[in-house]
């Protein structure tokens, strides 16, 4: 990745300090988990809001976790169950329940009976263990297979979209999920190339084909020209907008009177769909807005974890 730009955006930090939690006391905060309740955390990643969570929830408290990635659910299980052992014998015993799905948001959404929690959160995007590892092809600071699929048992790869949708279908997936002007310049660019095999490769025939861009009022922040087609490609395999809508059409019927539900968004197309989710909610008589504008991260924050920088956070609650 050339010096000076930034890659995609993604849901949590994870380096030497370990994972990082993105906008982590402002999401509980709002959630305001009340002692004995329970809790949907509709993205559990690495478990950190998870973690959080459970620590005000105690017995006889329940939190279910839901990710679509087994490895992600893998390292929340050894953190929110299996790391319990560990707790004094005071702190163990009050400990919630806690349930882990290997299944996405929406789904398990369509399967719930009304009025069943007191919180419902859900932290979008891409979580730093996909990001990072270059294998699973989210990434084009690492040379690595044209994967992105958040669930390894999908059957929907990047290759494949990127190798064998015709060029129009490339540029309206391109322009619609990745809000890129250029589409049809870089789709005509991709199917030239073809194949397509790894991430290096397609980002290098979408940096011949379109100048990086500049963002910000100043135009200081430059992204990769790579990362709002790479950006499109991962939501269009993982149906993340799919998924969003899924969610926020049941979460007003699986929330309790006064029950809250938070949103993390990392993009426009995110938080316009639950700014518009959040308000049709108003004129329903479902919510109260409690986030009049997107609450974002400070500096501190930033500072700490860059890629928190473009997170927003919308939150409701149930009447």
């Amino acid at each position: 990745m050339a010096e000076g730009f930034t890659d995609t955006p993604e849901r949590g930090g994870h380096g030497q300090a370990g994972h990082v939690p993105v906008l982590l006391k402002e999401a509980i905060d709002f959630l305001a988990v009340r002692r004995g309740g329970t809790y949907l955390d509709a993205t559990v990643g690495l478990g950190g809001h998870s973690y959080e969570i459970a620590k005000r929830l105690g017995a006889p408290g329940h939190l279910i976790g839901l990710d679509k990635d087994p490895a992600a659910l893998g390292i929340a299980r050894e953190k929110l169950v299996v790391s319990r052992s560990s707790l004094v014998v005071g702190e163990k015993a009050d400990w919630p329940t806690v349930e882990l799905r290997h299944t996405s948001f929406a789904d398990f959404a369509n399967d719930q009976r009304p009025t069943t929690y007191d919180g419902i959160l859900a932290d979008l995007g891409v979580s730093s263990l996909q990001f990072g590892n270059p294998a699973r092809g989210f990434s084009f600071q690492a040379e690595g297979a044209l994967d992105m699929r958040m669930n390894p048992q999908a059957e929907l790869t990047a290759e494949q979209v990127v190798n064998h949708s015709d060029e129009r279908e490339l540029a309206d997936v391109i322009y619609e999920f990745g809000e890129e002007r250029r589409s049809r310049r870089i789709a005509r660019a991709i199917v030239r190339s073809r194949p397509i095999r790894t991430t290096v490769q397609l980002a290098d025939v979408v940096s011949a084909a379109a100048r990086p861009m500049k963002l910000g009022q100043k135009g200081y922040d430059r992204i990769h020209p790579a990362t709002r087609t790479f950006q499109a490609l991962r939501i269009f395999v993982n149906r993340e907008l799919d998924e969003l809508r899924g969610l926020l059409e049941a979460a007003p019927r699986m929330l309790k009177p006064g029950g809250r539900v938070v949103i993390i968004s990392f993009h426009s197309l995110e938080d316009r769909i639950v700014k518009d989710a959040f308000r049709e909610g108003v004129k329903q008589d479902h919510y109260k807005i409690l986030t009049k504008k997107p609450v974002t991260p400070g500096d501190e924050e930033i500072d700490r974890n860059p890629r928190s920088r473009s997170a927003k956070l919308r939150a409701a609650e149930r009447v």
